[in-house]
């Protein structure tokens, strides 16, 4: 009897620990990677006698020959997919306003599902506002908002137009009106010189589409150009001084804290992609 009352309180005792054991935690997801190609581990995981993991996709190809230390058998790593279940994850589209709690398994499988997914942030500096890229296209051009937003100029795809930059201002926003599109073109100030840079301000979905920009600046008879690589999109404005895809105007070439710059936004074609 007394056998019996002690398995039940040890029963309770688990449940009760498992019921009030979901709590915060830090963690390096590089640990959730497999080992062999890099990727993101998925259910099934496989192991090695001596604790060496492999994925699935990997793991079909090893001909059951760990290649961390040549033992030949192989098994399912149970303690490692029970790992994985149990990690929850907030849904990176947190900060555009889903709420969801989505397992580590399914986070890739809700993303690319989830309503918030084409949303973007407003680019005005003190506008809290986050809505789908094309709703972001209609608050920001409304003429109430426009008195606290970034310079504005409209420009169409294909056609060069020029536009007059502070430095300090760091931000103009072009508003392309057929496609409905917004795009920041940004300059960075470095001890040696402006960065200058093109943006679309939508999702990296493929309604949007691909684009490049040209860049002309002309000083004292000096001509700079440059084409950018496929243009990058972006779902908020960064102020952060880029590591690629941009025109560096040196300070030789600048005068005053103002400059002008000719700038052409073109849709790519999937010819030109591949």
């Amino acid at each position: 009897m007394e056998s019996e009352s002690s398995n039940l309180n040890v029963s309770r005792q688990k449940r009760q620990r498992t019921e009030d054991n979901t709590r915060s935690a830090f963690l390096d997801f590089d640990v959730l990677d497999c080992p062999i190609c890099m990727e993101q581990l998925s259910i099934p995981i496989f192991q090695c006698d001596n604790g060496h993991l492999a994925c699935s996709s990997c793991f079909s190809k090893l001909k059951n020959k760990c290649p961390s230390c040549a033992l030949l058998v192989f098994s399912r790593c149970r303690a490692m997919e029970t790992v994985l279940e149990s990690i929850l994850l907030p849904c990176q589209n947190a900060k555009y306003g889903c709420t969801e709690i989505v397992p580590f398994v399914k986070e890739q499988t809700h993303e690319t599902d989830c309503t918030f997914a084409d949303y973007c942030c407003c680019p005005a500096q003190y506008c809290s506002y986050a809505g789908s890229y094309i709703d972001l296209y209609s608050h920001y051009v409304s003429s109430i908002h426009l008195a606290h937003a970034p310079i504005l100029t409209n420009f169409c795809i294909g056609s060069l137009f020029a536009i007059k930059m502070n430095i300090s201002d760091e931000v103009l926003i072009a508003n392309e009106p057929l496609n409905k599109l917004l795009f920041a073109v940004q300059c960075f100030r470095e001890s040696f010189g402006v960065y200058v840079t093109v943006r679309c301000i939508a999702p990296s979905i493929r309604g949007v589409g691909q684009f490049l920009y040209r860049l002309v600046y002309v000083f004292g008879g000096e001509l700079l150009t440059y084409k950018s690589l496929v243009m990058k999109k972006i779902r908020e404005v960064s102020l952060q001084t880029p590591q690629d895809n941009y025109m560096l105007i040196p300070n030789s070439y600048l005068r005053g804290e103002s400059f002008e710059i000719q700038v052409r936004i073109d849709l790519l074609n999937e010819g030109q992609l591949s």
